[in-house]
């Protein structure tokens, strides 16, 4: 199997690899059967130079590879009929979108593997930059409240040399007793929590950050069951929540009153209940000033993720009052930082771990799939959507 590492051609630019030159020197070493060339980029984050200096050649046109690889949606464009490509392609969602992408793909008799459905015969998912959303969200939170309050000004990530310089930023972090409140308990939240642990910050239990003052800065993660409850009175159960959000209702607010910078890093149903409604803002009792919303739901569980921000541009504010966008930095709005793809900003560092990921677990699938891993992952197979994607016939048809 000859494969080609694709260069990024969605916009906002991404710098992300799925396959680093080492990586792809290890994947070599390890399984003759694979031939890997790089197309020529000048945008990711390793250059052209690293690839051929590792042994991995480097031209511009992808045709003669058999399987097509990248990090972001492909642009229609540069699709190349009858090819396979293995890439997040943001459309087992219904996402209105990528609708367009989908319909490409199967009219050029495409197979399409998507990342998110790759997973083990334990249905956990096998390569993902959620850590890496978490690490770089975190940092961010942290920096617009030190620009919001005056306190300090960390140098943007993605201007950092690798998470390493980013690190040696935190440095500059000196808080005063504030509240920081993180929910999930994925690998986004661990990463969130990872960046955090360099300050040496108190971690405190739910029940006592909400009725207790400190003279120190504290932490708090919520998992599922401290922010909502079942609707029947019944004990939570995690299992009857992943099936069935829409019997729970949020407990959330209280935490909205002792809080000062809050960074969702939880997983989100549209049936699920939401966290912070627009009234919720306008309460007398509301605390939050710093929303790192690395979860980026727009539109759905906080209110004031009303768009999607830029690694460029990250924040913005929101005005409680008109529940529109305003000044990031005003005492009267809510500073916002909701950048949809946080781990571009370490790409370095987040590209290398995908990288080993997927020639740890994924690319020997192609030699043998008995575990069904890249089956489960595929949506299209030859322009026909498989068997586990049927339910997408209705939004490729357009009519969803």
């Amino acid at each position: 199997m000859h494969i080609g590492i694709l260069k990024e051609t969605k916009v906002p630019v991404d710098r992300r690899t799925p396959l680093t030159p080492q990586a792809a020197v290890e994947l070599l070493k390890q399984y003759p059967e694979f031939n890997i060339t790089a197309q020529s980029s000048d945008i990711r984050c390793y250059s052209d130079d690293e690839y051929t200096g590792s042994g991995i050649p480097v031209k511009n046109d992808m045709s003669d590879c058999d399987l097509l690889v990248g990090v972001k949606e492909v642009a229609i464009s540069t699709l190349i009929p009858g090819k396979t490509y293995m890439f997040f392609s943001h459309t087992a969602k219904k996402q209105p979108h990528n609708r367009k992408l989908l319909q490409e793909v199967v009219r050029n008799k495409i197979t399409l593997i998507d990342y998110e459905y790759l997973t083990g015969n334990d249905n956990v998912r096998l390569v993902a930059f959620g850590r890496w959303a978490g690490i770089v969200g975190a940092y961010n939170g942290l920096r617009a409240f030190g620009i919001r309050n005056g306190l300090f000004d960390l140098k943007p990530a993605h201007k950092c040399h690798e998470m390493t310089g980013m690190l040696e930023e935190l440095k500059k972090v000196k808080l005063p007793p504030v509240k920081i409140l993180i929910t999930g308990g994925g690998r986004v939240a661990q990463g969130a929590l990872e960046t955090l642990a360099p300050l040496g910050y108190k971690r405190v239990n739910p029940a006592g950050f909400l009725e207790k003052n400190f003279n120190e800065p504290v932490i708090c993660q919520l998992e599922p069951w401290d922010y909502v409850r079942r609707t029947d009175g019944e004990d939570f159960d995690l299992q009857h929540f992943f099936y069935y959000p829409e019997e729970y209702e949020s407990v959330f607010y209280p935490y909205s009153t002792v809080t000062d910078l809050f960074i969702p890093c939880h997983y989100w149903d549209p049936k699920s209940p939401v966290f912070l409604r627009r009234e919720d803002y306008l309460r007398p009792d509301f605390r939050i000033s710093v929303i790192a919303d690395v979860s980026c739901d727009v539109g759905g569980p906080v209110a004031s993720t009303i768009r999607a921000s830029t690694i460029d541009k990250p924040f913005y504010g929101y005005d409680p009052a008109r529940g529109v966008e305003a000044d990031p930095f005003d005492n009267n709005n809510v500073t916002v930082m909701a950048v949809d793809n946080l781990p571009g900003e370490l790409p370095r560092d987040a590209s290398r771990e995908f990288s080993e990921r997927l020639a740890e677990s994924v690319f020997p699938a192609f030699l043998n799939d008995r575990d069904g891993i890249i089956e489960r992952a595929t949506i299209v197979r030859e322009g026909g959507l498989t068997r586990n994607f049927s339910y997408l016939e209705d939004y490729l048809a357009g009519g969803e």
